[in-house]
């Protein structure tokens, strides 16, 4: 990417060069970096808001502290471009979020700048804690900077890191970047003068020898501690963290680099858990953006000079969007329903459901471990409750799903949005676990609709059912088979033969069920819409197997444990041996990229289905004639 209308950006290749510039650089290094952001961003597609939002605090840390010697950690990791392009990646942004460029997230094998790979959130502060204590043990001397948002710390762990960082007597320092309020103009100018003056050294000092000269005066020591309450209490919120072991400081302007770099050098000479509290505003300088931050937390190419524009041509329905609807409709029929989410309403496709039943729609905060239990606990009394949550952040609520829902056997809907490949949010939020951690549960069910039509059938089979149920979809749309109207289900535990072929049959779990139906084209093959990993349609399965020569298993999904496996534990039950291939995701963590290309280099589009049929089998098939050909295609 150009810099040419970055002259001052284009000086900074890391931080050292960013220490060499005068306070009055630093803003202009601001306007360019929020610029560069941008323009950056409108060409790749990515998270926008949150980091129009971090600029001056990403120049202050960096300004301050000595990275990457000093630690930092991004909470969640998508406000760290600003980040990312001082710390040398700046021509490489052009790549951000494709096959083979940098991530959207912190990532410690891209850059040591990247201390901590975060994606998933509310891990930094016990993160940062443990390089503190690291750090202690070794006899070092550095700073570890924690960076969380306001809605990270709605998260249990927050809190847990919190309450062990209090009493852990280490150098800690743990900012919250606020962007859901406001600093009122009237009283900016006091916020920055009492936030300098609380972490200067002459006030931590004072305050250390007051308590030391009062400690054995107990009434005096309370009236000072009250004294100084009161004092803060002009200006900041509640003592809360004060009362988790950490030292207070703010609220500050988190734009007003004249406010963040004074405090964080006053800062940077305390010991012991500090706590700053900096207020920002998502979207800050691209009035868009500002005014509209959720439509541009992460949207993908656009004209920053018009904005995001719909389309002229309506996209097809989504699986997200098939939930939404779906979950209306259902609330409409059955008033037991209710529905959690934990922080993803927009994601989850719920902000319809949420304004025409917002007494039965349950936002837990980033808290997917309480969303579990809540909706445990809401099944316990009657209620027919619907946790959407993707696929990946269920691995959160793991134990909750065991002991909370499925040992009780508790009638729990999980619809598991973004299951399978992702694409550009990569590794980190690939649902490639969920059949293989769902279906060794006991009273657990797993369906995996292979359209949109499915999608809403089996999410009405699950409601029906008086147990656990998770359906699982992908991200974005499918092959745009229209759903039905009504709320009819298919039958529990079922699956259906779609393609009669012969010899080899092939099993599909979900929507690679369309790619398996190409691929048997060419190979003459069965096809097997298989919809449930657990139960598995035993029946139908030792049907196929009694009239094939040999099975092929397809999923987007791990292979190690996933649908695949549980065709070969059933075949094995039985007695049963049958040459078996199993597709699907490998035993590595799938990058970040174009979902089609993702899914094609995995070997699971039709045409990597057909080879690998071919090559495994190719003495059932043609003596290997065929795969010369698709090799020559090629």
């Amino acid at each position: 990417m150009t810099t040419t209308n970055f002259p001052l950006l284009e000086r900074v290749n890391d931080p050292a060069d960013l220490r060499q510039l005068s306070r009055a650089e630093l803003k202009t290094l601001a306007d360019e970096l929020r610029a560069f952001v941008l323009e950056s961003v409108s060409r790749t597609g990515g998270h926008l808001s949150s980091n129009l939002g971090t600029v001056e605090l990403t120049i202050a840390l960096h300004k301050v502290f000595d990275t990457p010697e000093d630690r930092l950690v991004w909470d969640v990791g998508h406000q760290s471009y600003p980040h990312k392009i001082l710390t040398g990646r700046r021509e490489r942004m052009d790549s951000l979020r494709q096959l083979g460029g940098i991530s959207g997230f912190p990532m410690r094998s891209e850059s040591p700048y990247d201390t901590f790979g975060t994606a998933h959130s509310s891990t930094s502060i016990s993160a940062a804690l443990g390089m503190a204590l690291a750090a202690r043990q070794k006899g070092e001397n550095r700073h570890c900077i924690a960076v969380i948002g306001d809605g990270a710390m709605t998260a249990g762990m927050a809190f847990e890191a919190l309450n062990n960082a209090g009493v852990a007597d280490c150098n800690l320092l743990v900012i919250l970047n606020d962007n859901d309020m406001s600093i009122s103009p009237p009283v900016g100018a006091l916020n920055r003068y009492l936030a300098q003056l609380m972490s200067g050294r002459f006030y931590a000092k004072a305050r250390d020898v007051g308590k030391n000269v009062l400690k054995n005066v107990p009434p005096l020591l309370e009236l000072a501690k009250r004294i100084e309450q009161q004092a803060k209490g002009m200006v900041v919120p509640a003592t809360l963290f004060e009362n988790f072991g950490f030292n207070y400081i703010g609220p500050i302007d988190g734009h007003d680099l004249d406010s963040l770099i004074p405090t964080l050098e006053n800062i940077k000479e305390l010991k012991g858990p500090q706590f700053l509290h900096v207020v920002t505003k998502k979207g800050q300088g691209y009035k868009l953006a500002e005014a509209d931050p959720v439509a541009y937390h992460g949207p993908g190419k656009f004209d920053p000079r018009i904005g995001l524009v719909k389309p002229a041509t309506p996209p097809r329905q989504t699986f997200t969007q098939v939930f939404g609807q779906w979950l209306c409709d259902m609330a409409e029929k059955d008033p037991r329903l209710v529905a959690v989410t934990p922080a993803m309403r927009e994601g989850s496709g719920m902000v319809e459901f949420h304004r025409r039943f917002p007494g039965r729609y349950h936002d837990v905060g980033i808290a997917e471990q309480h969303a579990v239990t809540c909706a445990a606990g809401m099944a316990c009394e009657g209620l027919k409750p619907v946790v959407a949550i993707y696929s990946t952040f269920l691995q959160r609520g793991y134990d909750q799903l065991i002991h909370d829902v499925a040992l009780q056997n508790l009638p729990v809907v999980f619809a598991l949005d973004r299951a399978g490949i992702v694409g550009a949010d990569g590794a980190t939020h690939c649902g490639a676990f969920d059949i293989a951690f769902v279906r060794c549960i006991p009273n657990m069910a797993m369906a995996c609709p292979a359209d949109e039509r499915e999608c809403r059938q089996l999410l009405t089979t699950a409601f029906e059912q008086s147990h656990p149920v998770a359906v699982r979809y992908p991200r974005g749309a499918g092959v745009g088979v229209q759903p039905l109207a009504e709320l009819t289900g298919l039958p529990f535990g079922k699956g259906e033969l779609r393609r009669e072929g012969a010899r080899i049959a092939i099993l599909a779990f979900g929507t690679l069920l369309y790619p398996a139906l190409e691929a048997a084209e060419r190979l003459n093959a069965t096809v097997v819409n298989m919809r449930w990993a657990k139960p598995l349609d035993t029946e139908l399965l030792l049907q196929i197997v009694r009239g094939h020569e040999a099975l092929v298993t397809v999923e987007e999904g791990v292979v190690m444990g996933g649908a695949g496996s549980a065709v070969a534990e059933a075949l094995a039950a039985v007695g049963i041996t049958k040459p078996l291939l199993q597709l699907g995701l490998p035993d590595a963590f799938v990058e970040h990229g174009d979902p089609a290309r993702l899914l094609a280099l995995q070997g699971l589009d039709a045409g990597g289905i057909e080879t690998a049929v071919r090559r495994r089998f190719e003495a059932l098939l043609d003596g290997g004639k065929g795969l010369r050909a698709v090799a020559a295609r090629a």
